[in-house]
C-alpha cells in the first residue's frame, strides 16, 4: 500500500487458534494516530483469535479521510471523530449500519517534566507556559478539542500566536516528549500506560466529546476479514484494551 502517513505498522500474522477459519484475509485498516498503541495490540490478538492479518495506517483523521475519498484501497476507517465516518455514509462510501462509536477519547495536558503541569492545569490557566503544541484542528479532532477548550477557558486568545501545531495527534506528543515545547494537548492513551512525566485531565466539560467511530467502507462490503476485524472491535478482548488505554466506551 502506498499512502502517505506518519507511520505504517504490519503486524505478522500468528498461529490460528482452535476455530479459526480455515480461509485467512487481510485487512487494511487506516486509523486515527491516537489509536495506535491499543489498535496495534487489538490487531495482534484478532490475528491470532481469527488468523486473518491486519495492515495499520496511522494519521490524522483528515489525511486519512482525504486519502479515502481519493481512492486510497483502505477496508474499514478507524475516525477519531464521528463527523467525517458520517459523511463517507452519506455520500455512499460506507456500509452504513457498519458505523459505530468504538472508544471515546479523553484530552489531556501533558509535560515530559515531572513537575511542569499540576493537578489542576494551573499552568495553563496562568498562562504560564511560553509554548504549547496541539494537533492541527484543521484535521486532527483532538487538535479542534484542545481550542474548543482553550476557548471554554478563555485561553485561545493568549495561547493562539505561541500553539506549535503537530500534523497528528503522535506528532504533537513527540514534540512533548523531545523537549522541543513544555507542554502538549494530546490524547490520555498516549500516556494512559506511562507514569513518566505530568498531566491534568482536562474537564470534558470543556469540549465536545470525542466519539470516535469506525466503519466499513463500500468497496470492502464483501471481504469478509474486514467485517470480522469490526465485529471484533465490539467485543470484550477489544473493549478490554480500549478501556485499558484511558478511552471510555459507549
Amino acid at each position: 500500500m502506498r499512502i502517505n502517513t506518519a507511520f505504517k505498522a504490519i503486524l505478522v500474522s500468528g498461529p490460528l487458534a482452535t476455530g479459526a477459519q480455515v480461509s485467512a484475509g487481510e485487512v487494511q485498516a487506516a486509523v486515527a494516530a491516537n489509536f495506535t498503541a491499543a489498535a496495534k495490540e487489538i490487531a495482534a490478538r484478532f490475528e491470532q483469535d481469527t488468523g486473518h492479518t491486519v495492515e495499520l495506517s496511522f494519521a490524522s483523521t483528515g489525511k486519512l479521510y482525504a486519502q479515502i475519498i481519493n481512492g486510497a484501497p483502505f477496508d474499514v476507517f478507524l475516525a477519531a471523530d464521528a463527523a467525517r465516518p458520517e459523511k463517507l455514509v452519506s455520500d455512499g462510501q460506507a456500509v452504513t449500519d457498519s458505523l459505530f462509536t468504538y472508544a471515546v477519547g479523553q484530552l489531556v495536558l501533558w509535560s515530559a517534566g515531572d513537575s511542569t503541569i499540576d493537578d489542576d492545569g494551573s499552568v495553563l490557566k496562568d498562562k504560564s507556559l511560553e509554548r504549547l503544541a496541539i494537533a492541527n484542528p484543521k484535521t486532527a479532532p483532538y487538535g479542534a478539542a484542545a481550542v474548543e477548550a482553550m476557548e471554554a477557558m478563555g485561553l485561545w486568545e493568549h495561547y493562539q500566536s505561541t500553539t506549535v501545531r503537530g500534523d497528528s495527534i503522535a506528532q504533537t506528543y513527540q514534540m512533548a516528549y523531545s523537549g522541543a515545547v513544555p507542554a502538549a494537548m494530546v490524547a490520555r492513551a498516549q500516556i494512559a500506560l506511562d507514569s513518566t512525566g505530568s498531566s491534568w485531565l482536562i474537564p470534558q466539560s470543556l469540549y465536545s466529546p470525542i466519539r470516535q467511530q469506525a466503519v466499513l467502507l463500500s468497496a470492502s462490503a464483501d471481504n469478509e476479514a474486514a467485517t470480522a476485524w469490526m465485529d471484533y472491535l465490539k467485543g470484550d478482548s477489544a473493549r478490554e484494551i480500549i478501556q485499558r488505554y484511558g478511552y471510555g466506551l459507549e
